[in-house]
């Protein structure tokens, strides 16, 4: 035998083995049932395994809180007001304090006003009226210190005609005293003359002093005649206590 005849037969076994070879491998990629080992494994277990029972989707059981239900949208929230809150009461108005009352004095000319008119009867009477401008009590003490024209002295008060109590006088109220200015027979009438104008004084708690400013009430536009009957009343809480002397 040639070499070149050995080496054609070489070629030729080498050339089936690898056929051989060959066609194994390609039955076994082709998942051909039987192969020369025995059965394949693939062929004694199934593909893939049975799906198991899947629990239902938390998303599909319930809608989503963040998609507001089945809208898809979540619900308009009112805005939050930041400022203050309306008064839920109308507030009670306080009411004005009252104003202090004021502290009660003396009458006298500065907080009273005085007026002097003739009296019909008694006959030869004057009526002093005192009436209370203040805005407190004042007292009238005792009785008017009068004085007609350039007197040097006043007149003396009729004793009887003093009052239980003092006058006292609130705001808009008057006391009244009465003078008698001359003797209604005449008895003294060499003495007596006809004066202008009329100055009253007014007395303090004690009776004796003369306090605060006089009052100057006008006379008739002849004057008043007086003579030495001349005399006062004390002040009168009424007009009738004060004329009844």
């Amino acid at each position: 035998m040639s070499v070149r005849t050995s080496r054609t037969r070489l070629i030729t076994a080498a050339t089936s083995v690898a056929l051989a070879a060959f066609s194994i491998t390609a039955c076994s990629d082709t998942g051909d049932t039987k192969t020369a080992t025995g059965p394949s494994l693939r062929t004694t277990a199934p593909a893939t395994a049975p799906a198991s029972p899947t629990a239902p989707s938390m998303s599909a059981a319930a809608p989503s809180a963040s998609t507001g239900g089945t809208t898809g949208k979540a619900p308009a929230t009112a805005p939050q007001s930041t400022g203050p809150k309306p008064a839920t009461s109308t507030p009670t108005p306080k009411t004005p304090a009252a104003p202090a009352a004021a502290k009660p004095t003396t009458c006298e000319g500065s907080n009273t006003k005085t007026t002097a008119a003739p009296l019909n009867r008694p006959v030869n009477h004057m009526l002093l009226t005192v009436t209370n401008t203040g805005s407190g009590i004042c007292y009238l003490y005792g009785y008017p210190a009068v004085q007609f024209g350039e007197a040097q002295s006043v007149p003396p008060v009729i004793t009887d005609s003093k009052p239980q109590a003092v006058v006292t006088l609130k705001p808009g109220e008057s006391g009244y005293a009465s003078v008698n200015l001359s003797s209604t027979d005449g008895s003294n009438s060499s003495n007596g003359h006809t004066a202008t104008p009329l100055t009253v004084y007014f007395h303090g708690p004690s009776g004796n002093e003369s306090v605060g400013a006089g009052a100057h009430p006008s006379l008739p536009a002849q004057g008043a005649y007086v003579d030495e009957s001349l005399k006062v009343t004390y002040w009168q809480q009424s007009l009738d206590d004060a004329i009844s002397w």
